[in-house]
């Protein structure tokens, strides 16, 4: 069952200590916090994936937010990048609420799994190549796992990038390889691939991805995943 599968490689990323930096660092940040948070305990441990065992579309991040998911335990909780995402995906349908504030909120996914290529929150949001590597063993197990899946959204190049080397992996593998790019799509086995600028707010706030342009993307991952897989 994919639910198990999800379970176990949960159990797995939320004890990983493989990467000496980014432990340092994401317990430095739990620890030393930031004044608008001094009062909140902070999770300060790899963050796992979450949402529809069933889903058909994947949204895939670079890592958690530092005082986001490394504060809340959960990916895209509690951060503005997030806030713009489930936004989006309550706009069309597959989240019940627009906000994602703490892991107990309520909020509930339908068809869409978010995860991310790292765990840990990384210094300067800038994982190394070895701790991206080392890392993607999870993302290659989950999507394995997902065994309804049809679409991978990559917010921004390193997500991108990371999707693509997690499913060479698994005999997926492309040539030449497809360049990143905002509405960018990429056949690569039993998957398609669509590119998306990050949520992050120098996107957001400079207008480089608007509510429309993320809306566009994520209604053609569900269009993509609604039709009927090959034989």
């Amino acid at each position: 069952m994919s639910a198990g599968e999800l379970g176990r490689i949960h159990t797995e990323v939320v004890a990983c200590r493989a990467c000496p930096r980014l432990v340092s660092w994401r317990e430095e940040v739990a620890r030393e916090k930031v004044p608008r948070f001094a009062d909140q305990e902070y999770w300060g441990r790899p963050v796992p994936g979450f949402g529809d065992p069933s889903a058909r579309v994947m949204i895939l991040g670079l890592a958690p937010a530092a005082h986001g998911g490394n504060r809340t335990g959960r990916i895209f909780t509690g951060d503005r990048s997030g806030d713009f995402l489930f936004a989006s995906l309550h706009r069309c349908g597959r989240a019940n609420q627009p906000t994602s504030v703490a892991p107990d909120d309520g909020l509930r996914l339908s068809g869409v799994y978010v995860t991310a290529v790292n765990r840990c929150a990384p210094p300067g949001n800038k994982p190394t190549p070895q701790e991206r590597d080392t890392c993607l063993p999870y993302l290659e197990r989950e999507i394995a796992a997902l065994h309804e899946l049809r679409v991978v959204v990559a917010l921004g190049s390193f997500a991108w990038d990371g999707a693509l080397r997690a499913l060479a992996s698994a005999g997926g593998v492309i040539r030449p390889k497809p360049h990143f790019g905002h509405g960018a799509e990429a056949a690569v086995g039993r998957l398609t691939m669509l590119g998306c600028f990050h949520p992050s707010q120098q996107n957001t706030f400079t207008g480089k991805l608007t509510p429309e342009m993320l809306d566009d993307v994520i209604g053609r991952a569900l269009s993509l995943a609604a039709r009927p897989s090959g034989p």
